[in-house]
């Protein structure tokens, strides 16, 4: 570890005021970035649920927190939305408050995004940009972030680890600024620079940081009993515009209030970070626009073609709400055409949310000939490489010199499909007379009404055929395997299963293969119960009305873990609340072991994870596990 000083200073605030701040260099991820931001910020609450990329986030902080490197309060949430929900209480209580998360992390918390917005309550929310389902993809692209781009938070872009950590600094300032009084959404590629490690200098200052943030300024809080406010009123149409001019005032203020921050942070950094960053776009003919980490890649491409001649250049935003019209109008005023990639696509409307809003920024320009070229690229992160920046380019300056866009929109790097191709079944699919094998023998008893179950000897089960096929790709020794075929081999007739996100669906569906022998579904941890409670009720009615013969006895099986009965324990217990007819079979990990061993509910008292981690400062998990088995006993099955 290096420690570089950039000036010297006698006190940290006349270092702050000079422009000047020690600094250290470190090897760091993103992820990790954004903790050291959050541990050098000094947050006073962190409310999350993990979710693969952005988990380490909160992993590195408790690492650091049970030694003693920092007291943020870390919250684990029973799921996204409920982490959204406790950072708003958090940050209406007039403290620093942080999350990060990812993909349907961000769907699942969206409706109290503009809660927040809407009553100008400032936090910082880490985005690790991920692929939102379905069908399920945990890689990077950037269709979680257009989801929130309307919801009236500020969003500040982040290319590569070293930006992470700065934009973190940069989302208190901004957000907290009294002309502004909004929360900030800080957005970088999962998987890219979420975890590629790279050089960035951290502050090693705590007294030039602190100059910079300042205090917290004191906003209305519903801690003030002096003073009391009601926050969150029940507002109509006749008042509601008038919220909402605000919330746009508000965005506007921080259209001039980003730059100024910027510039004081350069001051005291050296790293510059202008709202629309641009590369050798002096003179450039043609360009690309692309966000985050594949706009690197776009420059060292720009280079080569700039060798051979051609005056090509790439744009990238710094801020993206709200969007830098005016830097694009004025950077793009003499570039002939240019290329607008989107890991994200707006279906149906003729291109990505980056391509559309960039058209409409130029239109506004009546003298403004720019010809604009939109490709759909990246998604579920798919590699974007030099060629591909190449083939970005080759659009632009064919544009260019042709005076008009040959083709105005598609999708770069999607494969053609073959129509006369058809899937071929890897296995026969099981027939409910190979399975019905009378290994469980069930009887009532009159009396006491309990019921009478009779297993044959496991070794006999061995005979009947798996509902799931070999050469699978699950950990040796993974016990859920085991568990389920136990139970299936007692289970007579057809079955149909619905898996819950997890590492059991992950290795039997591996696309274009299936290991299930019997009908799958997957849906997500909050929704998986009441999906399969949808497709009971549908059987039993179409078998009502004679649609389906009434022979056929579907039994309905759903798969769950820790995080399915966390995050979708409401859905859950509200299907045994109406005693549907279905199963739920959950393998209890004691963990959340397919996003890499994090506290669950169902972790018991004291035990290491990582995210509960023992250290001189704390004992791990601090409060007692849940009893799922008594809760549902509860609902009177």
């Amino acid at each position: 570890m290096t420690t570089r000083t950039l000036a010297v200073s006698s006190r940290a605030a006349e270092a702050h005021r000079a422009g000047s701040a020690r600094q250290k260099l470190e090897f760091r991820s993103g992820n990790e970035a954004a903790a050291l931001a959050a541990r050098d910020i000094g947050f006073h609450v962190m409310g999350y649920f993990p979710i693969t990329p952005s988990t380490e986030v909160a992993e590195n902080l408790s690492k650091m927190q049970a030694n003693g490197q920092h007291d943020i309060v870390m919250i684990a949430a029973d799921g996204e939305h409920g982490a959204a929900g406790l950072c708003y209480g958090a940050a209406l209580g007039g403290g620093r408050v942080l999350n990060a998360t990812s993909a349907q992390g961000l769907l699942f918390a969206l409706e109290q995004l503009p809660v927040q917005a809407g009553t100008r309550v400032p936090m910082v929310l880490n985005i690790a940009t991920r692929a939102v389902s379905g069908p399920l993809d945990i890689r990077g692209d950037h269709s979680d972030l257009y989801f929130a781009l309307n919801t009236g938070w500020i969003v500040l872009c982040a290319r590569d680890p070293q930006a992470v950590y700065d934009m973190n600094f940069a989302a208190v300032r901004i957000g907290e600024h009294r002309e502004v009084r909004l929360p900030v959404l800080v957005a970088y590629d999962g998987f890219v620079t979420s975890h590629q490690k790279r050089r960035i200098e951290v502050f090693d200052d705590p007294e030039a940081v602190r100059g910079f943030l300042g205090e917290r300024p004191a906003f209305p809080t519903p801690l003030d009993t002096e003073h009391p406010a009601t926050f969150g009123p029940y507002m109509n149409d006749p008042d509601l515009i008038n919220n909402k001019v605000q919330l746009s005032q508000a965005m506007e203020a921080a259209r001039r209030v980003i730059p100024e921050v910027f510039a004081e942070f350069a001051k005291m950094t050296g790293r510059h970070y202008p709202v629309l960053d641009a590369y050798r776009m002096g003179d450039a003919e043609a360009a690309t626009v692309l966000i985050n980490s594949a706009a690197e890649t776009a420059k060292e491409t720009a280079d080569e073609l700039r060798a051979r001649g051609e005056k090509v250049g790439v744009l990238s935003p710094n801020v993206l709400r709200p969007f830098p019209a005016e830097e694009f109008r004025r950077t793009l005023e003499r570039v002939k055409a240019v290329t607008v990639g989107d890991r994200a696509d707006s279906y149906g409307a003729g291109g990505g949310n980056l391509s559309l809003e960039v058209r409409a920024a130029l239109q506004i320009d009546p003298g403004n000939r720019t010809r604009v070229v939109s490709r759909i690229y990246g998604l579920g992160g798919k590699d974007f490489y030099a060629a591909d920046a190449g083939a970005f380019f080759e659009h632009a300056i064919a544009a260019a010199k042709a005076g008009r866009v040959a083709q105005p929109f598609a999708y770069h790097g999607a494969t053609p499909g073959r129509p006369d191709s058809r899937p071929r079944p890897g296995l026969p699919p099981i027939t409910a007379a190979e399975v019905s094998r009378g290994m469980a023998r069930v009887a009532r008893d009159e009396a006491t009404g309990r019921l009478k179950v009779e297993l044959e000897p496991l070794w006999k089960m061995t005979a009947v055929p798996s509902r799931i096929a070999p050469g699978h790709g699950a950990c040796p020794g993974c016990g859920y395997f085991p568990t389920f075929h136990q139970v299936s081999r007692v289970l007579e007739g057809d079955i149909v299963v619905l898996y819950q996100t997890g590492c059991a669906m992950v290795v039997t569906t591996g696309y274009p293969s299936t290991a299930h022998r019997v009908n799958y579904i997957h849906n997500l941890f909050q929704n998986g119960a009441a999906t399969l409670s949808g497709l009971v009720e549908m059987y039993h009615e179409r078998v009502r009305r004679g649609e389906l013969p009434a022979s056929k006895d579907i039994t309905f099986v759903m798969v769950s873990g820790d995080g399915g009965m966390d995050i979708g324990m409401g859905p859950a217990l509200g299907a045994a609340h109406r005693n549907h007819p279905m199963m739920i079979l959950e393998y209890d990990n004691q963990g959340y072991m397919n996003t890499g061993a994090q506290l669950s509910y169902s972790t018991p008292i004291g035990h290491r994870t990582s995210t509960s981690e023992v250290g001189s400062k704390l004992p791990g998990k601090r409060y007692h596990h849940k009893d799922t088995a008594q809760i549902f006993a509860a609902c009177h099955l």
